[in-house]
C-alpha cells in the first residue's frame, strides 16, 4: 500500500463508535498505514424514538455506507449487531474483516448496588431493546421495563437522574467508553442471550478496492468470523424485523465444533421458541440456516408476524 495514502475511517459519532473507530486506526498504524476519522451522526443517533419509524436498525448505519459508496470515505466500522441480517450488503461494498470478539454478556447497573433478584416489584429498568425486554420480562416479571434510547453515557445520566432504577448495557460497550466499574451485576446467558452480532466490529469497504480488502484480511479474526457467519445465516433464515426478539450466539467448542444457540420471543417473554446444534466449522452458514429453520419448525413466523412492525 502506498504510505501517501490516508485511510478514510467512517464512524458514527457517539463516544462508544468513536472508540471502535479509534482502536481500528491503531491497528492500521501497526501496518505502518496513517488513517482519519470521517465521524458522521446517522439518523438513529439524531432519533430518539422507535427504530422501526425509521426502517430498523438499518438507521445506524446506511449513511456510513452511503459515505462508502460516495468515496468520502474508504473503510466504515459497524457493530455488527447493528446490520440488519435481512438485507444484504449494498452494490458495490463487502465486509472486509471481523475484528477478535469482545464480551457478549449483558450487564445491569443499579442506583441502589443490588442484583436483579433483589429489587422489589415494579422498579424499573430502562431499556429500548425488545430481545432485552422479552427476557427481563419472562425471568424477572415483578420488573417493569421502561423505554430508554441514547448512547450508554446519555443512558447513564438518566438512571442518575432518576429516570429508571435500573440500566441494562452491554459489557463490551460500558468497556469501550471506560465505564465497566459501573456494572452491578453481568448476566449469565441463560438469562439474557445477546442479540446476532454481539461484540463484534466488522470493517467495510468498496468491493473495488484492493488495498483495504487486504488489509481487512489481516486484520480478520477467523474464529470470530465462523461465528459471525452462522448466526448472521439465522438471522437471515428467520426473515425478523426491527421489532423482532430474536438473540443467538455461536461459539466453538474444545473438539472445533461449531455451535450455536437461538430463541425467538414474543414481546411481552410469555412465548419462546429455543434452538441449539452443532456443525462444523467449514461451514457456518449451514448451521446458521438449520438452527433458523428448527425455530421456524417450531413456529418463529407466526411468533415474529404477530409483532407489529
Amino acid at each position: 500500500m502506498s504510505r501517501t495514502r490516508i485511510i478514510r475511517i467512517a464512524t458514527r459519532s457517539s463516544p462508544m463508535a468513536v472508540a471502535q473507530a479509534e482502536h481500528v486506526a491503531s491497528l492500521l498504524a501497526g501496518f505502518g498505514v496513517d488513517s482519519e476519522l470521517v465521524k458522521v451522526t446517522t439518523a438513529g443517533d439524531r432519533w430518539m424514538g422507535d427504530l422501526s419509524q425509521l426502517g430498523g436498525k438499518g438507521a445506524f448505519v446506511k449513511e456510513l455506507d452511503r459515505a462508502l459508496l460516495a468515496d468520502e470515505a474508504d473503510l466504515a466500522v459497524h457493530c455488527l449487531k447493528d446490520i440488519p441480517g435481512d438485507i444484504p450488503v449494498p452494490e458495490g461494498l463487502a465486509f472486509s474483516g471481523y475484528l477478535p470478539r469482545d464480551d457478549v454478556h449483558d450487564a445491569i447497573i443499579t442506583r441502589t448496588g443490588a442484583p436483579l433478584r433483589e429489587l422489589p416489584p415494579g422498579t424499573t429498568v430502562g431499556t429500548s431493546s425488545v430481545r432485552r425486554a422479552a427476557q427481563l420480562r419472562l425471568h424477572h416479571p415483578h420488573l417493569s421495563v421502561k423505554p430508554l434510547r441514547g448512547n450508554v453515557n446519555t443512558r447513564l445520566a438518566r438512571l442518575e437522574e432518576g429516570y429508571v432504577d435500573v440500566l441494562i448495557a452491554a459489557v463490551s460497550g460500558l468497556h469501550r467508553v471506560g465505564q465497566q466499574h459501573r456494572i452491578t451485576e453481568t448476566l449469565d446467558l441463560d438469562v439474557m442471550l445477546p442479540p446476532i452480532g454481539a461484540g463484534v466490529i466488522v470493517l467495510e469497504c468498496r468491493k473495488d478496492d484492493a488495498e483495504l480488502l487486504e488489509l481487512g484480511a489481516r486484520m480478520d479474526d477467523p474464529a470470530t468470523h465462523r461465528t459471525a457467519d452462522a448466526e448472521r445465516a439465522m438471522l437471515h433464515a428467520l426473515q425478523g424485523h426491527c421489532n423482532s426478539p430474536i438473540a443467538g450466539y455461536a461459539t466453538t467448542d474444545a473438539t472445533g465444533r461449531l455451535t450455536l444457540h437461538g430463541k425467538v420471543f414474543d414481546l411481552d417473554g410469555t412465548r419462546w421458541l429455543d434452538a441449539q446444534h452443532w456443525g462444523v466449522p467449514e461451514d457456518p452458514q449451514a448451521l446458521g440456516f438449520f438452527v433458523g429453520a428448527d425455530l421456524l419448525r417450531q413456529g418463529a413466523r407466526a411468533l415474529i408476524d404477530a409483532i407489529p412492525h
